[in-house]
């Protein structure tokens, strides 16, 4: 099979980033961490830009945005983000009388951000068609710190048309573009695939570090090892470090959402007849750890449980987690 190509896109026919950001109105639906980051940096690039959350003071703390108190307050925008947490906030958000496809104008496209099924980038794609309107899918691979620095990678798939007019923006707010094609699906399959892989990344380390101090050598030891040797990815070196540290907070994912992933990955590989027993380990060692109320925890507290299945002593930070 042919890979996608980048599609041609309007910006190829504008001289400088400022006059595309000149000719578009932009708008962000869903002002958590990733969410705000992405309106902060579109303000930034002098895009008008308008922001909409059920939280009133997500809405105003967008500096330069202007807070849209209704999603109908949305009906300008040319390009409409959306960072929402699963396929139920999203479709909620996008349908009925007052949802997106209802509200925003002919031509308008909807450029949604959230990891969520590729049954429902589908959906929301033909509801917008049938409007008039576009729909790409854009997952995100990144934490909202790369998310602020525009160092965080897109997986876009969708129509030509909206995906023509979306990708220059959505170029502006990462380092590196991804485009997989004309099915909206399969950006939202790369990107449950990704995050797969992560955390059976996060568990084999957090099983490895273990081992190793159980095994009377120090964990910086091992990591230093590791990370300087033959595992030296921005996952292991990020992520581990979070165990090594015992760093579970801030949570750059919480578990909830974790698992939600692992999830929806899962009932892909189904429905492919894919086995994948690695990604059914660590969604059951998921499960365990909100059976410990550690929902509030990174998900790199997969290293947390490994530890303590292994009786090791852990930071008194996290006391109140452990008792």
């Amino acid at each position: 099979m042919t890979p996608p190509k980048k599609p041609t896109l309007v910006s190829d026919n504008l001289s400088s980033p400022d006059k595309l950001a000149a000719s578009l109105c932009v708008g962000v639906v869903g002002l958590g961490h990733m969410g705000s980051a992405f309106a902060q940096n579109l303000v930034d690039s002098g895009y008008k830009t308008f922001v909409f959350d059920r939280n009133e003071s997500k809405r105003n703390a967008c500096a330069g945005a202007k807070p849209a108190s209704v999603l109908a307050d949305l009906s300008v925008c040319d390009v409409v983000f959306s960072s929402l947490p699963d396929d139920t906030v999203l479709s909620n958000l996008s349908e009925g009388s007052n949802g997106l496809v209802s509200v925003l104008k002919e031509g308008a496209v909807h450029v949604s951000t959230s990891t969520v099924s590729p049954a429902i980038s589908r959906h929301l794609s033909q509801l917008h068609e049938m409007n008039g309107q576009g729909y790409v899918a854009s997952p995100v691979l990144g934490n909202p710190d790369l998310a602020k620095a525009r160092k965080v990678f897109f997986m876009v798939a969708g129509a030509s048309g909206p995906l023509s007019k979306a990708a220059p923006v959505i170029e502006s707010l990462g380092q590196h573009v991804f485009f997989m094609g004309d099915d909206p699906g399969h950006a939202n399959l790369m990107k449950l695939a990704a995050n797969v892989m992560i955390a059976t990344t996060l568990e084999s380390m957090g099983e490895t570090l273990a081992l190793l101090r159980k095994g009377g050598i120090p964990a910086e030891v091992g990591f230093d090892v590791l990370t300087n040797s033959l595992f030296d990815s921005k996952v292991h070196k990020a992520y581990g470090g979070k165990i090594l540290r015992e760093q579970y907070r801030p949570a750059g994912m919480v578990v909830p959402l974790a698992l939600k992933d692992m999830r929806l990955a899962l009932l892909e590989a189904e429905r492919s007849t894919t086995p994948m027993p690695f990604a059914s380990l660590v969604r059951d060692r998921m499960v365990a750890m909100l059976a410990r109320g550690w929902d509030t925890l990174d998900w790199s507290a997969l290293g947390l449980l490994a530890s303590q299945d292994a009786r090791l002593p852990s930071a008194q930070e996290l006391s109140d987690v452990l008792k």
